[in-house]
């Protein structure tokens, strides 16, 4: 239990370094401009298969659940203004006196501490935000809400094709970025640079996977609850084959996947906490590196046992 609070530790530290938040920050925009432009030609398509869907779904059923979804889509709006304007007025005079390096992580606590406050009001008065919001949607034709929730849909699509290439991205640059990490904390652990184990297939196969799960348990997404466990289940499934075999390779050199089984419930832990990044915007692009950092750190900690 406590190499697995450790390496949490470690992964939140590292991710609030300055250097790590820029590369992290800086492919993420690359990414997400990417999906945009791609999301763009492909918009009315999209749009077209979010129509079909909502299609066999009841009314009741559409109503209650855009009115969920438009309170999800107030909640991030509120996070993002929040943090608009704490940074605005009271974090430019807090980073005149810190220093550069503690910039970025101002930002970061900043950020999540907007999260954590509209996450309470949200926890308290939820059910009052959409109760309103149902009568709204009650006022509006039935062709509205349909169509306002294809287009609400329409981004959410465009949203995990960005987590999915992140986490892939994270996965192809797994070693150059370990090694990088390994330099600078633990510069005698002797580590594998030649991966033995054929990373690259694996997380091509259990993207191809979580494509097919995703499509398939589309239209239980509309449902609240289950919407959150399958969006857990999904992500958290990806990410921790995919990042698990990339770091178990890096530091055993082969991997053992009977061994690695022993470490199931820390290992189930960490990604868990890595997956939730991914319910808030911009944060999402911080969940595969802290991950990978996390399992880097507790299974660097089951060598070094193992060595004495």
């Amino acid at each position: 239990m406590l190499d697995f609070i450790d390496a949490v530790i470690f992964a939140f530290k590292k991710i609030l370094g300055v250097k790590t938040m820029k590369f992290i920050i800086a492919s993420n925009l690359i990414i997400s401009f990417i999906w945009i432009v791609i999301g763009s030609f492909f918009w009315s398509g999209i749009v077209s298969f979010s129509s079909s869907v909502l299609s066999f779904m009841p009314f009741s059923l559409i109503r209650s659940n855009g009115a969920w979804m438009l309170s999800t889509f107030l909640w991030f709006q509120a996070v993002l203004i929040t943090f608009a304007l704490v940074f605005a007025f009271l974090g430019n005079l807090m980073v005149q006196k810190t220093q550069s390096k503690k910039n970025i992580s101002l930002s970061f606590f900043i950020a999540l501490t907007s999260a954590v406050f509209w996450s309470i009001v949200w926890f308290y008065k939820g059910e009052a935000i959409h109760s309103e919001f149902l009568k709204l949607l009650t006022w509006l034709p039935f062709e509205t809400i349909e169509v306002g929730l294809s287009y609400f849909i329409g981004f959410y699509i465009i949203y995990t094709w960005i987590i999915v290439t992140i986490i892939f991205t994270t996965s192809a640059y797994s070693t150059k970025f370990l090694k990088s990490v390994q330099e600078q904390h633990f510069p005698y652990d002797d580590m594998h640079d030649e991966i033995e184990y054929k990373t690259i297939k694996q997380t091509i196969k259990d993207t191809s996977i979580f494509i097919m799960a995703s499509f398939i348990s589309f239209p239980l997404l509309f449902i609240p609850i289950i919407n959150f466990i399958i969006l857990v289940g999904l992500w958290t499934w990806l990410m921790k084959d995919t990042l698990l075999y990339d770091t178990a390779s890096f530091i055993f050199g082969k991997v053992d996947k009977e061994k690695l089984n022993e470490y199931k419930s820390s290992i189930w832990g960490i990604v868990f906490i890595g997956s939730l990044f991914n319910f808030i915007p911009i944060f999402n692009a911080f969940g595969p590196y802290f991950t990978q950092l996390a399992l880097f750190y507790y299974l660097k900690e089951k060598k070094d046992l193992e060595r004495e």
